[in-house]
């Protein structure tokens, strides 16, 4: 029997759901999600493996222009998932301007394969969706047009069968229990700064990384240590909150995801340091693992 595998990768604007898609094709939540814009910053792999099947995802930071080092290292990360990608999901916003979001995936300069995936189609009526598909259709540079609701994941396995007709003929990447390449740290910051994006409105979110400084596993729980790094005293107070009630929400939130995430009780401490300038600091950012 004929084994496909392949590597696919997504782009697409700030916020078309990205990272929503990820988790709902995987099944499994590695990519944080926020309302905010430019929530993800790095590329996050998550490997889809199902007899006859392996499918190696990309989730990669929206597409914006750079103003600091870190986004640069961002926009880095999408240029290489263009060079790399058997099949790309080109995503959008089923709200977005259609002309405007086509404009910028024919800028992307794709050698490979693409499918079109319009995202939040629970927001449209029927016949809207019908005039969407057939001007998308016209456009001429994608497979196919896929509409989907990522929350809902309403048309998920319609997709995932286009995607393996896609793929070229070969044998798995990686072992079959594989499910991201990114270690366990990675992803217990990731859920610290969800709850920095859930809990503090404007910049905040913008100007923080989390590092994480200690993970221990002992008998009974796991013990974690993490940095809550911005930009300001101002930022640190403000995360402090008064009387420190804000880090301690953070923590509280934090925590139960990473309890979910790694089926084990944890004790997480966070602290807060100011790093002037750190989005555009290449010690920091490479500290940071954005560099």
């Amino acid at each position: 029997m004929m084994h496909r595998a392949g590597f696919v990768n997504i782009f697409g604007k700030p916020n078309a759901g990205k990272s929503t898609l990820l988790n709902a094709i995987l099944g499994e939540k590695l990519a944080i999600v926020s309302p905010k814009v430019q929530t993800t910053r790095h590329r996050i792999t998550g490997v889809l493996t199902e007899p006859g099947y392996q499918i190696v995802f990309s989730d990669t930071p929206g597409i914006i222009d750079p103003k600091y080092k870190m986004h640069e290292k961002m926009m880095s990360a999408v240029k290489s998932a263009l060079e790399d990608a058997d099949v790309a999901l080109l995503l959008m916003d089923a709200r977005d301007n259609l002309d405007e979001c086509l404009e910028l995936f024919a800028s992307l300069k794709l050698k490979g394969t693409s499918i079109l995936v319009i995202n939040k189609m629970d927001n449209l009526e029927a016949s809207t969706i019908e005039a969407l598909r057939e001007k998308c259709i016209a456009w001429g540079k994608a497979k196919s047009v896929i509409f989907i609701s990522a929350i809902q994941k309403k048309n998920i396995d319609l997709l995932k069968k286009e995607i393996v007709q896609l793929l070229p003929e070969s044998e798995p990447f990686y072992p079959e229990d594989t499910l991201t390449d990114r270690s366990t740290r990675f992803f217990v910051a990731e859920m610290i700064r969800e709850q920095i994006f859930h809990l503090f409105e404007d910049e905040i979110p913008y100007h923080t990384a989390v590092v994480v400084t200690l993970f221990q596993e002992k008998q009974t729980l796991t013990k974690i240590s993490a940095d809550i790094v911005v930009t300001r005293e101002t930022q640190k107070g403000i995360i402090l909150g008064e009387r420190g009630r804000s880090i301690r929400e953070i923590g509280s939130r934090a925590r139960q995801e990473i309890e979910k995430f790694l089926d084990r009780k944890v004790f997480l401490e966070l602290h807060v340091k100011v790093r002037d300038k750190w989005r555009d600091n290449d010690k920091y950012l490479r500290e940071y693992g954005l560099l």
